[in-house]
């Protein structure tokens, strides 16, 4: 299984991301039980099949867009490259929601979710989902899902359910703010790199353009200044909330490197500290970017 990765923009270093659950998930608990996984830059289809070529390969796993630098692969090219290598594609979908993206059309296998985001929408639930293309596969994991307990309590699902009845309302909006966020944050001038799939300076725009109905709630962005001042501006804000998790109508502020990855620190997988992550919600796009302003660092 492979996390997905990709390089940051227009930078002298090159960084690779991955959710810091999956990185703890392959490195602390499945590689006790054997697994053995290599990383690759995801969003790009040669390497990945340069490896896959080289290499005995079960599954290929892939996040699309990436955690937390917002990296779009290109899930039709993963899907053929996998398949033509005798593996199966994983896309990871949370931070698309199906709303916005629906991978198995476009090839993969198993599409999983975490279901606390964007599906349940209300930071009230904790849960997942896994979705398949083959039903064969599907009742086998039913079985070790129930063999093992691994489900959901009935009050969890509701809210879960609730939640999707609003999916489609709560993602135009989510999209809507983070567009206008993000074109404000790539003309500041405390801000380095502005990291969103719907700007058109971003490499994977147009790969996303025809996999995303539109371009998602999430926002990342680098400090001129470093990351001392990530860490104040999030600090600072009085809209955007302080805290881990994502997807939820209130718009979350948070330092990556410190909080949600700093499981990967010191790994291939580790985050720039200058940089911060947004989960923007759906209140009023003024307030957010105004509360934005005044949280970043004056020049």
């Amino acid at each position: 299984m492979w996390p997905g990765i990709c390089r940051i923009r227009k930078t002298r270093e090159a960084f690779v991301d991955a959710y810091g659950g999956t990185y703890r998930l392959f490195a602390q608990v499945l590689a006790g039980w054997g697994l053995d996984y290599e990383v690759v830059p995801i969003s790009d289809l040669a390497a990945v099949q340069e490896r896959l070529a080289v290499r005995p390969t079960r599954c290929v796993w892939a996040e699309t867009p990436t955690n937390p630098l917002l990296n779009i692969a290109d899930i039709r090219g993963l899907a053929q490259a996998a398949h033509e290598a005798g593996a199966m594609l994983v896309v990871d979908n949370t931070f698309a929601s199906p709303y916005l993206q629906q991978p198995l059309t476009l090839g993969a296998d198993v599409v999983v979710h975490s279901t606390t985001k964007y599906l349940g929408g209300h930071s009230d639930v904790i849960g997942g989902a896994v979705v398949f293309a083959d039903a064969e596969l599907a009742a086998r994991v039913a079985f070790v899902q129930n063999a093992t307990g691994g489900v959901a309590g009935p009050f969890d699902a509701w809210l879960t359910l609730r939640g999707i009845r609003t999916l489609a309302a709560r993602m135009d909006r989510h999209c809507r703010n983070a567009m206008r966020i993000a074109q404000m944050l790539a003309e500041h001038p405390a801000v380095a790199e502005v990291f969103y799939p719907g700007l058109p300076s971003h490499p994977g725009h147009k790969i996303a353009q025809e996999q995303m109905r539109a371009f998602g709630g999430m926002v990342s962005f680098r400090l001129q200044a470093g990351e001392e001042a990530a860490v104040r501006t999030c600090g600072r804000t009085r809209v955007f909330t302080l805290a881990e998790s994502l997807g939820g109508v209130e718009s979350l502020i948070e330092h990556p490197a410190r909080m949600t990855h700093a499981s990967v620190t010191g790994t291939a997988l580790a985050v720039p500290g200058d940089l911060i992550r947004l989960s923007v919600g759906i209140e009023d796009c003024d307030d957010l970017i105004h509360d934005l302003r005044q949280a970043l660092p004056s020049q």
